[in-house]
């Protein structure tokens, strides 16, 4: 007997819908087993859908699936998971456990209409790394003269707060806005430096307020372009702080990266480096609906 399945799709990072990042968020998981949130991940085809499931009266457990795999932590569906949790009242404002395949991270609501969710990742990591522009540049589809340009005063770096990602500087929109990726040379060099993806941005931004404008390229995880993408922005704000990006350092306090543009689904992360690294955004639910889920076989697997 099919099992009855309340699903949705939020767009985060947004107030918006149909722009910036949709994730797909089950708010009950329940019982599902491994295959059956598998399965739902790929009907509804979002980069990454967020399972959410009770753990205690205190903490909540939250699993990740893209279309193809299980991830640890993905930003954009948390943010889009516990917006709409807020805004339906099933939770209160402040700080909340949650749960996740990298250990304990902080959530926390703030007390407004249309609420910003904060997501607190682990202890942030940097390394810097060695790069052939002339190899990057091919994968990416970017000059790497644009490259090799801001490198020189900011290195790229490997940073992490939760999923690590290469960071990588580009001197100017116009170069980054034109990138034509090639994913099979993208997801070797991701995979080379063990990062879930290439996180590339510049200084050069369409909005006077915004610190940087990003893209996001993680096709080894089955996301070619993500539109807009907390767990890399956090990496990135670690990656600034540690570079000393701004002299400026009140600049840490309230980072704004713009993404998705260039794939018609704009948005923006907000950021706060301090003792730790905090991503956090507004979202906005595009679709609300049902899905038959298919009983699990005999052999599946219930997992929390």
């Amino acid at each position: 007997m099919p099992t009855a399945c309340r699903t949705l799709l939020v767009d985060a990072f947004t107030d918006e819908p149909l722009t910036g990042n949709p994730a797909g968020v089950v708010p009950s998981a329940g019982d599902l087993s491994e295959d059956q949130m598998q399965a739902i991940a790929r009907e509804l085809g979002a980069s990454e859908t967020a399972f959410v499931r009770p753990a205690s009266e205190s903490r909540h457990r939250v699993r990740y699936f893209t279309p193809t795999q299980e991830v640890d932590l993905c930003g954009h569906a948390t943010i889009a998971a516990f917006s709409h949790l807020a805004q339906t009242g099933a939770l209160d404002p402040g700080p909340h456990e949650v749960a996740t395949n990298v250990g304990s991270v902080e959530v926390r609501v703030d007390d407004d209409d249309a609420p910003t969710v904060w997501l607190t990742g682990r202890e942030p990591t940097v390394d810097t790394v060695d790069l052939d522009y002339s190899r990057v540049g091919e994968a990416l589809g970017i000059d790497p003269a644009a490259l090799a340009d801001v490198g020189a005063d900011l290195p790229p770096a490997v940073a992490s707060t939760g999923l690590p990602w290469l960071c990588l500087p580009v001197n100017f929109l116009e170069q980054l806005g034109s990138a034509a990726p090639q994913p099979g040379l993208v997801d070797d060099l991701a995979t080379e430096h063990d990062a879930a993806g290439v996180y590339a941005f510049t200084f050069d931004t369409l909005d006077a307020d915004s610190s940087l404008h990003a893209r996001a390229f993680a096709p080894g995880i089955g996301v070619a372009e993500d539109p807009v993408t907390g767990t890399a922005a956090g990496a990135c704000a670690a990656y600034l702080s540690h570079v000393d990006a701004y002299e400026d350092e009140t600049a840490y306090g309230d980072l704004r990266f713009e993404q998705g543009h260039f794939v018609d689904r704009p948005g923006l992360v907000r950021a706060r480096v301090a003792d730790d690294v905090a991503v956090g955004g507004t979202a906005t639910v595009a679709l609300d609906g049902t899905l038959s889920v298919p009983a699990p076989e005999d052999d599946d697997i219930v997992v929390a």
